[in-house]
């Protein structure tokens, strides 16, 4: 366990580490307070929440600030080289390193002040989507949006960073604006010609039949259940639950996911138990013996997205995994005809549409609908882009990227929860994703021969296995490129994801 570690590497560890656990527990208490007021909790109590929000925000930044945080950071600095032979160790001092310099950089009044904003607005953006509402969220987002460039600021100023790269390193360490300028203006040049392409070999061939529903809700939940037990989650240390967005929540040891229902399009909550599934089991499987401790905890948000989008992208929407899943589906909902051939599943499951929703878009599309959302909070943030103005940038950059226009504000700049809970900074972690996803699935299909036809049989463990070994296991204990050089051979590298859409989408499959 940690605990034994940090006594034998001396006092000053040991207090280290009693201080980060104690701020990995009040971020689980979060977790579980956060999946309450996303699923069950009240409206009624959205005040009082908010409130409880605030108070374990300021208490856990208070643990890190501490002074005594710094005085022991500083009395093991010496020994940073060595760790007395631990890479572990060192990992977590350089973890706790970052976590104390972004918590110092911001005041406690404006951590609390905050947290409460986040909170409040997460509430009434749930009012505002279900009424196509968005000039009653104005007041309450441009409190947020205010407050996360308080934030940027802050930490801007301590790191020696832009304030909109200081929020992209909040969510995946070492992030710049100057790395995703070229990269997302080549998504933006190439993909839109990429698209039409691809729409047109579809066009030339039989174009996907979408099984008749309605399909109920408990069924969904039960076939949900069934696959997610096949890819290896642990309902002991887990749920699945609905919220009005889905996500991956919760605390170490219970891991919650949530989805939202369609009862005449099951395929669209399916896909979205299954992706939020990837989060999950990197979660359950981050090391356990470094559990409350920042070694031990997800390494940024992008090998986060890596693991769902493998899952989801890579594995859930192959031909294998539909030879295996299909009989289910059909055995779930008496599925009859030829909308349930697994060819027909297939091209539903990869076909390409301009759509409007970013958590329904096919993988192709996907990335820009990633690129229009970094460009437009760049511009709320700089102060560019009136708040006001937003509905019809949204419009106009969906035309100019997608060739569509969301048809109202709830399909449009009103469908993400990311910015009114306060995540500006993480949309652009997506596309990394996707991209680091293709690359790990392409390692493990080397390393594991025969990976497609256990696929095919429902056997998955081989792949949770390799996973479980390269990327959830290592915690934090190295660095983004270091696990993917590690794991794949070669940092991040975006051509083995645009060879995946090739192959997948113009190949002769």
């Amino acid at each position: 366990m940690s605990e034994q570690i940090f006594k034998d590497l001396g006092p000053a560890h040991a207090a280290l580490g009693a201080q980060f656990r104690r701020a990995a527990l009040i971020d689980d208490a979060l977790g579980i307070l956060s999946w309450d007021q996303a699923t069950i909790m009240p409206e009624g109590s959205a005040e009082g929440r908010a409130e409880q929000i605030a108070a374990l925000s300021v208490m856990r930044h208070e643990l890190l600030v501490d002074p005594r945080v710094r005085e022991n950071l500083d009395a093991v600095r010496d020994l940073r080289g060595s760790q007395a032979g631990d890479s572990w160790a060192a990992g977590n001092l350089r973890e706790m390193e970052r976590a104390y310099l972004y918590a110092a950089a911001v005041p406690g009044d404006l951590v609390e002040a905050t947290a409460r904003a986040n909170a409040v607005c997460e509430i009434q953006w749930r009012s505002a989507r279900a009424e196509n509402d968005f000039a009653s969220l104005v007041p309450s987002l441009q409190a947020v949006i205010d407050l996360v460039g308080e934030t940027a600021s802050a930490r801007a100023d301590a790191l020696s960073l832009d304030p909109y790269d200081a929020l992209l390193d909040e969510f995946e360490a070492g992030t710049r604006v100057a790395q995703l300028e070229p990269l997302f203006g080549e998504l933006a040049r190439d993909l839109p010609g990429f698209v039409e392409e691809v729409l047109e070999r579809q066009a030339s061939r039989p174009s996907p039949v979408l099984p008749s529903g309605p399909f109920p809700v408990s069924t969904q939940r039960e076939l949900a259940v069934e696959l997610m037990g096949v890819l290896g989650f642990d309902f002991e240390a887990g749920r699945l639950d609905i919220s009005h967005h889905p996500f991956c929540g919760g605390a170490a040891g219970d891991v919650r996911i949530t989805t939202r229902y369609n009862e005449e399009n099951f395929t669209e909550s399916l896909m979205g138990v299954l992706h939020e599934t990837g989060h999950a089991l990197y979660e359950a499987g981050l090391p356990e013996h470094w559990r409350y401790q920042p070694v031990g905890q997800a390494l940024g948000m992008a090998i986060h997205e890596s693991q769902s989008l493998l899952v989801e992208m890579q594995v859930s929407r192959s031909r294998p995994f539909l030879e295996f899943a299909l009989p289910r589906m059909q055995a779930a909902f008496d599925g009859q005809g030829a909308a349930w051939d697994v060819e027909n599943f297939y091209r539903l499951y990869t076909r390409v549409e301009r759509g409007s929703i970013r958590v329904d878009a096919d993988e192709v599309t996907y990335p820009l609908h990633v690129v229009l959302r970094y460009r437009l909070e760049r511009a709320l943030l700089s102060g560019d882009l009136p708040l006001a103005d937003l509905p019809g940038a949204w419009n106009d950059g969906m035309r100019d990227l997608l060739g569509i226009v969301p048809p109202d504000d709830r399909q449009g700049c009103l469908q993400d929860v990311h910015w009114p809970s306060g995540a500006f900074g993480y949309f652009p972690t997506y596309t990394l994703g996707a991209m680091a996803a293709a690359q790990l699935y392409a390692a493990a299909q080397g390393a594991l021969p025969g990976l497609e036809d256990d696929i095919a049989a429902g056997n998955l463990a081989p792949l949770i296995g390799w996973l479980r070994e390269n990327v959830h296991g290592k915690g934090a204990s190295l660095t983004a490129s270091d696990l993917l050089s590690a794991a794949t051979g070669e940092a991040l590298n975006p051509r083995v994801f645009l060879d995946h859409l090739q192959r997948r989408y113009l190949g002769d499959a």
